[in-house]
Formats: C-alpha cells, sequence, structure tokens
C-alpha cells in the first residue's frame, strides 16, 4: 500500500517549491509531484519536507564512543540521531595502529548488522580518520600512533572483502612517505579519500586530486592554512572544483564569517558534517574520544585536557541553522547537509527527494527543528507524539 507525504513547501533538488508531494511504496520514493495532494495523503499542514540528512563524519553521540561500541550503543546513537534529522551517518574512527582500527571497525559493522529493522538512522559503514595522518597537523589524535600509508598499511586495509564493500571513506595527508600511491590505490578501490590534518601544500593538495582524492576533511582545519602565496589545503580546495568540502559548522571550529566564506567561494560543494563524539547531545562532563578524555564544559566545545578542541558536541539540523544564520540561503545549508554528502560517497539514492530515492524524510518546523522523521518510509521520529518512535532509551538535547 502507497503513503502519499504532502508539505506546502519542499526541498526538491537544490530549490524549495510547493505545494509538493511524495509517494512512497515499499521503503521508497516512486513519484514527486509539484502539485496539491491526492485524497488520502498525509497532509503537513506547516513548515518544510526534505531528504533525511546524511552525516558522513561522526566520530559517536549520545555517550557512545564508536571506538568501543556494541549492539546497544550502536542502537543508542541510531535513535538519537533522527532527532536531529540524520537518516544516515557514517561511522568514523580515529587514529589508533592498524590492527587496532581494522578491530574496531569489524566491531562497528557487527553493531550496524545487529541494528533491528525499522530502528533510527542507518549505519553507512566506516570512515578511517587516520592512522595515516601528518604529525605536524594532530589536532587530537595522538601523532604517536601514526603511520605512513604504506602498501602493507593499505594492503591490511584492503584484504578483507567484507571491511573493503563497508570502507567507503579514508582521511590522509597525501604529502606523508607513500600517500600519493595510497590515494591511486584506495580511490581504484571505490573508497572515498579525504585530504585531512595535512601539512601538504597547494601542489601537493592537486596532486593528490589528480591522484584521485575527492574530498577535504574538516576544512581549515588541522591543515596547512591559507595564505596569499601558498594557497595551503583549503586555498586549493576552495577553487578545485573536485573536491567536496567538510565542514563543521558550530561556529566555533570556524568561525562564522569564515563559514559564509566558504558557501559564497564553493557553496554548491560543501558537506555539512558534525565530527561529533560521544559528548554529543550530553550534558557537560568526561567522556571518550578513541579512547582518549574529552572534557565537555558549559562552552559546548569538547577539548582535551590540554585543551584541544576534541570533535564537537554539534549536531546536523544545528549545523544547518548555524549557516543560516550567517546569511545562506535555506535551500542551500539544507543541501549540504543531505545531497552534497551522499554523493561524495556515492549514495544516488540518498539525499533527495526523488523518484527511486529511499523514502528518507524530514518535516522541519519553522524554525528548522525537526518535528517528524521517516527512515524507509517508516516514521522513527514523531515530536508531536513523544519523541522517538520504538524507543528502548532516551535521549539528552544536544549542547550544541
Amino acid at each position: 500500500m502507497d503513503t502519499v507525504v504532502a508539505a506546502p513547501r519542499a526541498l526538491l533538488g537544490r530549490t524549495i517549491t510547493g505545494p509538493a508531494y511524495v509517494r512512497i511504496r515499499a521503503g521508497r520514493i516512486v513519484e514527486v509531484v509539484a502539485g496539491e495532494p491526492p485524497a488520502g495523503a498525509e497532509v503537513l499542514a506547516d513548515g518544510l519536507l526534505t531528504p533525511g540528512l546524511v552525516d558522513i563524519q561522526i566520530n559517536g553521540a549520545v555517550g557512545v564512543d564508536f571506538a568501543e561500541v556494541d549492539a546497544a550503543g550502536m542502537r543508542v546513537v541510531a535513535e538519537a540521531l533522527p532527532q536531529t534529522g540524520v537518516t544516515r551517518f557514517l561511522p568514523t574512527l580515529i587514529t589508533a595502529p592498524v590492527p587496532v582500527g581494522l578491530r574496531q571497525a569489524r566491531a562497528v559493522l557487527a553493531a550496524s548488522a545487529a541494528l533491528p529493522e525499522g530502528v533510527g538512522a542507518r549505519p553507512l559503514g566506516v570512515h578511517f580518520e587516520g592512522p595515516f595522518l601528518s604529525p605536524l597537523r594532530p589536532g587530537v589524535h595522538d601523532p604517536a600512533l601514526m603511520v605512513e600509508p604504506g602498501a602493507a598499511e593499505i594492503d591490511a586495509l584492503l584484504a578483507d572483502e567484507v571491511l573493503r564493500r563497508a570502507l567507503r571513506m579514508v582521511t590522509l595527508a597525501p604529502e606523508q612517505p607513500g600517500g600519493m600511491e595510497a590515494v591511486r590505490r584506495l580511490a581504484e578501490a571505490g573508497v572515498l579519500v579525504a585530504v585531512g590534518h595535512s601539512d601538504a601544500t597547494g601542489v601537493q593538495t592537486r596532486e593528490a586530486a589528480d591522484a584521485g582524492a575527492r574530498m577535504v576533511t574538516h576544512l581549515f582545519n588541522a591543515q596547512r592554512p591559507l595564505g596569499h602565496r601558498e594557497p595551503g589545503v583549503p586555498g586549493v580546495a576552495l577553487v578545485d572544483e573536485r573536491f567536496t568540502l567538510g565542514l563543521i559548522a558550530d561556529l566555533a571550529h570556524v568561525g562564522p564569517d569564515v563559514c559564509r566564506l566558504v558557501f559564497n567561494a564553493a557553496g554548491h560543494r560543501v558537506a555539512l558534517v558534525t565530527d561529533a563524539v560521544a559528548a554529543a547531545g550530553m550534558p557537560p562532563g568526561r567522556y571518550q574520544l578513541g579512547g582518549a578524555d574529552v572534557l565537555l564544559t558549559e562552552d559546548g566545545v569538547p577539548r582535551s585536557p590540554e585543551g584541544t578542541i576534541a570533535g564537537s558536541a554539534l549536531t546536523l539540523d544545528r549545523a544547518v541553522r548555524n549557516i543560516v544564520s550567517v546569511g545562506v540561503d535555506v535551500a542551500d545549508a539544507l543541501a549540504s547537509a543531505t545531497i552534497v554528502p551522499a554523493e561524495a560517497i556515492g549514495e544516488s539514492g540518498l539525499g533527495r527527494l526523488a523518484p527511486g530515492a529511499v523514502a528518507d524524510l524530514v518535516w522541519w518546523d519553522e524554525g528548522l527543528s525537526p518535528r517528524k522523521v521517516w527512515v524507509d518510509g517508516r516514521v522513527v521520529f514523531d515530536a508531536d507524539a513523544g519523541g522517538v518512535v520504538g524507543a528502548v532509551v532516551g535521549y539528552a538535547t544536544a549542547g550544541q
């Protein structure tokens, strides 16, 4: 039996139009029509209908660190994320020795596979942020655990067929010995390669793109900065159309004016990410990131005990609102949390309201807060009905 959801406004492609409705059958969108709905449709009285948000860099949330996740922890995160509009997410693992990272990745995949059908947001595989990074740009990653991306290390990532299929993204520093060859091998294997935690020059950043790199991890953060003669990583990324630009829009990692500058220069290539850690959605306190302590204080920015920013407590709906607050068009902000990240990881059936796409939907209120969320055509969050549908745990509103 078909389900029809209609709204006064909807994000179709990168444009907000309306009224419009979508027809859902067996978890997929089979029809999208700009116009008045047919009889029997669920008519949303106000607000905006969009695709579900896609977060392709998230280390954990609601007290759960993906480096130490089990089935119960994954379910907690999966149930929590739809309240922030997220329907698909890419668990991210930070720098660890390669054997440890592989063990962590297998645990993430096992926990993902254990999620019951119809429960919350759905994981998309795994993202390795490290250990092939530059000790010169470590951020909160431990430089002692970083290694060069030699042939044996890349072999280890690609040898396991199950893990190879689930490995969606690797962030690395291409200027490290063996880096360009690693970019080529991973790209040829269908993995999205992102330049990040990198001291690459502008020339080296372009060389990485020539080798197959297609993304920059958290633009401006933990990379050689933009200069007026040496563009570094961000300077090249802003002008090279091959790169998708990951941006942590908590307005702490990157200031408001620079966020606006990024959208002015390359808004159609920006993918909003949270880089959220276990502290996201939790009160101030001590949490974990890859086995290390992270402190969340009243300012809402997680930091290492030494004071280095350690991921974020951001949620993706808050990122959208933040970007709108600096003057970016609502449609452009929403596209950066839907279609752009989905396309970056090769998921043409996500992040859009279009025939054939997965029926992941978000109904937003006038203040751009999620009011109702569908995953695979099923309602998983309904604020008017008390919140998470079928949840076994609660969720604390994020403090960002």
